[in-house]
């Protein structure tokens, strides 16, 4: 025998005996066909217990199975494994199943008519008309938002991590952690007592004044975690030069990390673009089209949805309209979410070989 067989040998008799890889498939697909059983037989009707009890079976076959063969070590780090796989799926399920009913039930009106035209005069309960108002008024409002609510969180992350010290960062870093955690229905107020105030009707640029306020503490904490990511040395450099600090952070600190901060902004958007409560409060909803942000109540796609489905009866046009403008509103964010990341990986820096 040769020498190289010899120590195959030994690293076979070293490692011990191990499961196939197709081994992980098997027990989830016969736990599958006994949750199914138990489930049939105690007269569950829900899939959703039936995939727990699917769940249970994996994990708990998974270690029998490991301990047996490979010994209880590796069948703890199995079952680890499983578990992780577990949440995985957990998580996704009903995430895929809340975009395929979406998609199913808004596809049955989601068409151009229906993006180009909107309710008018058009009844909740009569079918036609659409969410071109809605649209328009979703977009004015988050560009508003965005306008006021993404150059103060990007400056106030610039102070926190350029030039924060003192009582007057910490009061900062404070009062935007406190505005990471308030309803969206607390902004909405704060505008709302402002205008009662002033006597002043609602309108469209109130419920971009609070979007801004929801937007700036998730623009403000992930623009402060991508300059954190710019290396020190860069920034030294840049001053032992004799450039100038503000400069450094203009031409070196802020290029370095656009990237990141750009993702930042528009995850932000994304979170805004679905908010209905301060909209609700502030905007009431406009069947009409009005163009102008600034005068008179508009429409948003998020406080359409809930319109429409508040007057749906179950199954009839407003219903329908409801699942189309939902299905509508996912796609933005969506593409705004592919934007994002696309703009990461476009303006990542780019290291040489």
């Amino acid at each position: 025998m040769s020498t190289a067989s010899l120590a195959d040998k030994r690293a076979g008799s070293l490692r011990g005996a191990s499961l196939p890889k197709w081994s992980p498939w098997a027990i989830a697909a016969g736990s599958l066909v006994v949750a199914v059983g138990i489930g049939l037989a105690a007269g569950l009707d829900s899939k959703a217990q039936w995939g727990l009890i699917a769940a249970i079976l994996f994990i708990l076959g998974t270690f029998g199975i490991a301990a047996r063969v490979e010994g209880r070590r590796q069948a703890k780090d199995r079952v680890a494994t499983s578990l992780v796989w577990v949440a995985f799926l957990l998580a996704v399920v009903p995430l895929v199943s809340l975009i395929w009913v979406t998609v199913a039930r808004g596809v049955k009106v989601l068409d151009v008519y229906f993006l180009t035209h909107s309710m008018g005069v058009v009844a909740d309960s009569e079918p036609g008309g659409g969410i071109y108002a809605a649209i328009i008024g979703s977009l004015e409002q988050v560009g508003l938002a965005t306008l006021i609510g993404a150059p103060i969180g990007i400056l106030t992350a610039i102070y926190l991590v350029e030039y924060g010290r003192g009582r007057l960062a910490k009061a900062v870093t404070f009062f935007v952690d406190v505005m990471t955690g308030i309803p969206s229905i607390v902004a909405g107020l704060f505008i709302l007592s402002l205008m009662l105030i002033f006597e002043m009707q609602p309108f469209g640029f109130a419920g971009s004044l609070a979007l801004a306020i929801l937007m700036m503490p998730v623009v403000v904490r992930s623009t402060e975690e991508m300059l954190k990511l710019v290396p020190n040395e860069l920034r030294e450099a840049s001053l032992a030069l004799g450039v100038p600090k503000w400069r450094t952070i203009l031409k070196v600190v802020l290029p370095t990390s656009i990237g990141g901060i750009t993702t930042g902004v528009m995850l932000a958007v994304a979170r805004i673009a679905g908010e209905t409560a301060p909209v609700l409060l502030l905007v009431f909803g406009n069947p009409f089209i009005n163009n102008n942000p600034f005068e008179g109540a508009q429409a948003s796609l998020p406080l359409y949805i809930y319109q429409q489905y508040s007057q749906s009866a179950g199954a009839n046009a407003a219903y329908d309209r409801a699942w189309a403008a939902s299905l509508t509103l996912i796609a933005f964010v969506m593409i705004l979410n592919m934007v994002a990341r696309g703009i990461a990986r476009w303006k990542a820096p780019k290291t040489g070989r």
